[in-house]
This record gives C-alpha cells, sequence and structure tokens, in this order.
C-alpha cells in the first residue's frame, strides 16, 4: 500500500483507492519524474490541500477544477486558487467579478481561496499534479482514476451537496453524482477564453439557497 500522508477522514474513506494498482504506478510515476529532475507543482506537501482544509464530513459546495496552475509559485493544491502576493488569474478574476454581480461582493486583492475551503468548499482539481510549465502534463498518469472515486465517495455517501461543473471537462463528472441527493450547477468555463458565456450563472447565490433549504449554513463567499 502507498503510505499516503492525507487528512485522517479522507485516508478513511479513500483506503481501498490507496491499496489498488493504478495508486502505487501514480506514485512511482511521481518518484521517477522527481528522480529525473523534473520540477512538479504543487509541492509535495500541498498535493492532498483541499483534503486537509476541507474534511470529508464538512464538504458542503465541491468545485471541480482541471489541473494546477504550473508557473512557478502558482499552484496550492486547491482549484481556482493561488498564494497571495501572486497576480490573480484570469478564470479566478472571472469568478469575483459573477461574485461581485451575484451577490453583490467586492472584488478581493488576492487569490487565496482558503477560506472558502475552511468553510466547506472543496476545491478539487481532477489532476493533482502538474510539471512545471507544461499544462495538463500529469493527465494521463491515474490522477483521473482517484479524483472520479473521491466525487463517487461524495455522492454516495453525503447528501445535500453542490456540485458547481464548470466547463465541459467538468460537465463530464456529472455522470458521477446523484443528482436526486444533491444539487448539479452547471455553467461555462470561467476562462476567458468562454467569451463571457459563464457570466450571470448565478451559481453563487443558487448555493446558499440551496444549502439553506436543506438547513445547512451559508457559504460566506466574501474574501477579505
Amino acid at each position: 500500500m502507498a503510505e499516503v500522508k492525507i487528512e485522517a477522514s479522507w485516508k478513511n474513506v479513500l483506503a481501498e483507492e490507496f491499496n489498488k494498482p493504478y495508486f502505487e504506478d501514480l506514485v512511482q510515476n511521481l518518484r521517477q519524474l522527481k528522480t529525473d529532475g523534473k520540477t512538479i507543482y504543487p509541492p509535495g506537501q500541498l498535493i492532498f490541500n483541499a483534503f486537509e482544509l476541507t474534511p470529508f464530513d464538512k464538504v458542503r459546495v465541491v468545485i471541480l477544477g482541471q489541473d494546477p496552475y504550473h508557473n512557478p509559485g502558482e499552484a496550492m493544491g486547491l482549484s481556482f486558487s493561488v498564494p497571495r502576493g501572486v497576480a490573480i488569474p484570469p478564470s479566478l478574476r472571472n469568478i469575483y467579478k459573477e461574485i461581485s454581480d451575484d451577490l453583490g461582493l467586492s472584488i478581493p486583492a488576492h487569490g487565496d481561496l482558503s477560506t472558502w475551503a475552511e468553510q466547506g468548499v472543496f476545491l478539487l482539481n481532477a489532476f493533482l499534479t502538474v510539471e512545471k510549465n507544461q499544462a495538463a502534463s500529469h493527465r494521463n498518469i491515474g490522477w483521473h482514476t482517484f479524483t472520479d472515486a473521491v466525487i463517487e465517495r461524495l455522492s454516495t455517501e453525503r447528501a445535500g451537496l453542490v456540485f458547481m461543473l464548470w466547463g465541459n471537462f467538468a460537465r463530464e463528472k456529472k455522470s458521477l453524482i446523484d443528482a436526486g441527493k444533491h444539487l448539479i450547477l452547471e455553467a461555462a468555463h470561467p476562462s476567458p477564453l468562454a467569451k463571457g458565456a459563464f457570466f450571470r450563472c448565478k451559481h453563487f447565490s443558487k448555493a446558499n439557497a440551496y444549502l439553506s433549504e436543506n438547513q445547512q449554513a451559508e457559504i460566506n463567499w466574501a474574501i477579505e
């Protein structure tokens, strides 16, 4: 079994996955890439940051990204998020614009979404690592099998979650989610390449309305 340093509740829920051959292969792949001198983002201690900040039983909203940012200093193990002091990426800037339009909140000055994660917003990338300056370079090393299992576990073992699926890639994960138990919100990707099709989706107010209807606390989407 691959020894994985991941938050305890997730380690328990995902124990079967860590025992599967594909996961051992994935770990060996990453080790070999490091041996070969490749720079991998995010840093090792942040690969499972989304799991660390949002334990399994605390998840209330899932925002699915594709893969980590591949420029130095950007990836922090949370989809769409960058550390304070790093320029806000275009997709996140558009997310902020939509939140401002939807909820009347001011646009933050930084891109660190940790406060969302700590409230139960699970910021999951489908691929948890990437090589420096090479977008989607780890799309075929097994992460998708792992993160599909994560989504399925959330769908099966939890109820009343909100899944935000932005763009065609994320929307393909819809089949993993039980729409009878959860709210699935779909929209175009917030990337500028979508030419503004993401705007006016109102996912943030819709998520809070659903949480409230299900006797759960709303998410405070404001970032200080």
